[in-house]
């Protein structure tokens, strides 16, 4: 059973399109990776999904509630949380609590065994009384999720629900994400980290407004099948690159962390052949090896072929 239902999505600005003839499925419980660079149209499609957006042309099915026609029945089925933080700072981590459930329209009983079920997932027991704005970011991070989940929501969009987080607290709220996930409750989630998207049932790539890639991790690796990709250090790594991108069986490189990514064109050229080119060419070069693709590498192939089809 489908919980997320999008068909021929579209949403213009004036003259701008936005979102462009985007459809895809989410499962009940499944933890949806939504991912994109900035622009490329990941909030207003969760805007539309969300009711808060009217689409121009296209349907979407949240819920078994058609956004376009009951934007107001679909934002009682969902909980939401933005890129930013949406609590109020001024207002302790109690009063937050008690202000949303009464959004959501809880009752007293219903509400105190929420706020107790926020404060055990968060970890927030013993800080009822401080201040939202005195939390560290990670600790507003899991109280703002906490809200968006007081009433009980089958489905959960996460906008960027990360940034600017640091990692211990990314890992742990991705545990309270996977928690979620495992009770039934469907997540589709935006991110600009990889490594996170990498803990997806299934991700989908957009790119200027359209659909450029949807699947299982281990499915969307699959555009590499036939292509090797190569990790190497050396002490000059774009100088490096520079040599690489020149020789005829090199598709592209790319900086990945301390690493250089050569692509190669075809699975047969070996990694002790291109060390040794490099070398013959005054480079002080480490080990070179055969590495699987990771999402970054997907993510960048993508772009690049997506933007060399919009500038042939």
């Amino acid at each position: 059973m489908n919980a997320i239902e999008v068909r021929h999505l579209t949403r213009r600005f004036g003259a701008f399109t936005a979102v462009d003839d985007v459809s895809f499925e989410v499962g009940a419980g499944e933890i949806f990776g939504f991912l994109g660079s900035n622009g490329a149209g990941k909030s207003t499609t969760i805007r539309m999904l969300c009711g808060l957006l009217r689409p121009s042309s296209g349907s979407a099915i949240v819920g078994g509630i058609d956004v376009g026609h009951d934007p107001e029945g679909v934002k009682r089925r969902i909980g939401y949380m933005s890129q930013r933080f949406s609590l109020y700072e001024l207002l302790t981590v109690d009063q937050n609590i008690s202000f949303f459930g009464g959004i959501y329209g809880l009752d007293r009983e219903r509400l105190a065994a929420r706020r107790e079920f926020v404060l055990e997932m968060a970890g927030l027991r013993g800080r009822e009384a401080s201040l939202a704005r005195d939390l560290s970011g990670g600790w507003r991070q899991r109280l703002a999720l906490g809200c968006a989940v007081l009433h009980e929501p089958p489905i959960l969009f996460l906008d960027e629900p990360t940034g600017g987080v640091d990692p211990l607290s990314r890992r742990q709220f991705w545990r309270l994400i996977d928690t979620l996930s495992g009770s039934g409750v469907t997540v589709l989630v935006t991110t600009h980290y990889l490594d996170e998207a990498e803990r997806c049932h299934r991700v989908a790539l957009i790119h200027a407004g359209r659909l450029a890639i949807i699947g299982t991790i281990p499915e969307v690796k699959r555009i590499f099948a036939s292509r090797s990709i190569l990790e190497l250090r050396a002490a000059r790594p774009v100088a490096a690159m520079e040599a690489l991108d020149a020789m005829p069986e090199v598709e592209k490189t790319s900086l990945f962390g301390s690493a250089v990514h050569a692509v190669l064109r075809a699975a047969d050229v070996g990694p002790d052949q291109i060390r040794a080119r490099l070398v013959s060419q005054g480079f002080d070069v480490g080990p070179v090896a055969r590495v699987e693709p990771s999402l970054e590498d997907v993510f960048l192939d993508v772009v690049d072929k997506a933007q060399a089809g919009a500038n042939p």
